[in-house]
Formats: structure tokens, sequence, C-alpha cells
């Protein structure tokens, strides 16, 4: 009997659209309280400051913007799970554009306002089936805005880890989005069934090549939450410092994800 197809993850529009807009107002109301010794620290993200962390937040939603400004592309050339894996290509662009952003908008609370009231406008004048042209190709709306989770809720976590005491809070299903998504993207980069990757309460995802198994604890366990996972994931910690900062439990011979991780630098 060949092996069962997996069903590939689908996200509620509605459900993706408040998350998005929850996350964005929460940062935005920690940018109205920093100060400018706050925003002048460093952060894990090369040479940018809190200012050019805080301006590409925006950024990263204006890209939803910049999209529909665009023509709307013929058809659909691209899947969700290609984004994490387009995103490297454009890092000197991102950099270029984000200090652009942060220099031209002193008040950082009023651009992010602005940001917000624009999305909204935007979502209400367009359906979730609308087709942008993205760095990844052309998705639709919905999908495009589930990778907004994840560039907020990462970018959240960046703040947080720059700011002593900011403890900007995560929206419960922004977290969830982007621990989804990027756990559907190890499968992607590691197709098979003898791991299993948990990241609860949000992703249990099979992935690596091997025996699998089919009933009972599996041979190959990795688990974790949903903050370390991103990290992970996405090259803020690595696998090394995980396990041995027992922030990762991971046992079985095929259950060592050093080789496939960060998914997104």
């Amino acid at each position: 009997m060949p092996p069962a197809k997996k069903r590939t993850r689908t996200y509620d529009p509605a459900r993706t659209r408040t998350a998005v807009l929850a996350q964005l107002g929460a940062v935005r109301q920690a940018a109205g309280t920093l100060t400018p010794e706050q925003l002048a620290l460093p952060t894990r993200l090369g040479d940018w400051t809190v200012r050019e962390l805080v301006a590409h937040i925006g950024m990263a939603v204006t890209a939803v913007h910049r999209a529909l400004d665009k023509p709307e592309p013929a058809r659909q050339d691209a899947v969700l799970l290609d984004w994490p894996f387009a995103t490297a290509a454009n890092a000197p662009a991102i950099d270029d554009f984000t200090r652009g952003v942060a220099e031209s908008h002193p008040d950082l609370a009023t651009y992010l306002t602005d940001v917000d009231r624009r999305l909204r406008e935007l979502l209400d004048a367009h359906p979730a089936g609308r087709l942008l042209q993205t760095n990844a190709g052309a998705l639709p709306l919905a999908d495009y805005l589930v990778t907004r989770t994840v560039e907020l809720v990462v970018h959240t976590d960046d703040l947080n880890a720059a700011v002593p005491g900011l403890d900007v809070p995560f929206d419960r299903q922004a977290l969830a989005a982007a621990t989804r998504l990027l756990a559907d993207a190890l499968a992607v980069k590691a197709p098979g069934g003898a791991t299993e990757v948990r990241v609860p309460p949000y992703a249990v995802v099979q992935c690596v090549e091997g025996p699998r198994h089919t009933r009972g604890t599996p041979p190959n366990v990795v688990e974790t939450d949903p903050l370390t996972w991103l990290r992970l994931a996405t090259g803020r910690l690595t696998w090394k410092d995980a396990v041995e900062e027992a922030r990762v439990s991971a046992s079985g011979e095929r259950s060592d994800l050093t080789g496939l991780l960060p998914l997104m630098s």
C-alpha cells in the first residue's frame, strides 16, 4: 500500500487577519513607549538598532501594501511553503529599504499607526483570493498574510531581546501560525517519516528519511516550545546551544537537526 499523502495545512483567512492586526497592534503600542536611548540600543540583527528593527516590522507589513499596488498576476505559480526558502536572496535590498524607512519616519509609533490603518483598508477592499506578486512567486493574499505572522512574531521576539523589560506580548494565533508554517517548512526540506518534531501546543510534523513508525512512541523525537522553534528556524539560536541549554529535547539517532537548520536566515 502506498504511503498516505500528507494534507496541506490550511489557515482561516479571518483568523489570520485578526492575528496579524493583533501582533502589529502590540508592537505599535510598545513603540510608543520607547525612549531615544532604547531606540538606539543594538539588536541581534547585525548593526541594526532598535529603531531599524521597529521600522523593519512596519516595512514587513507594508509588503502587503506594495504587492497590492501592483497588477494582479495572471495565475498562481507558488505555494505558501515556498516562501520560507525565498527570503535570503532579498537581504541586501531589505536592509537598504529598512534604513530608508527608519530615517524618513522619526516618529515610529505614528508610522505604525498609519501602517495599521492602511492595512485594514486594503484587507477590507480585496478578497482573500486576490493574487499578489511576492518574492516567492504569485500567491493569494490569504497565504501571504500567513507569512506576515512569521515576520511579526519573530521580530517581536527580536525586539523583546533588545529592550530589557519591554515584554511585547505575542498574539496566540499569530504565534500558532508562525510556528506551524516553519514546522511544515522543515517537513518540506527534509521529507520523510523517521523523526517526529513536536512544538506543543501548535505543531507536530514528520520529517527526515528513514524507517517510518506507524504506532506507539516514535524512535526519533524532537520537542521544544514555540519561541525556541522559531529562533532555531530563523537562525537566532543554534541547535547545539538549544540542546546544551535544555531548550530542546532530542532522542534517537535521527533527532539531530543541525544540518537542517536554520530554515530562514
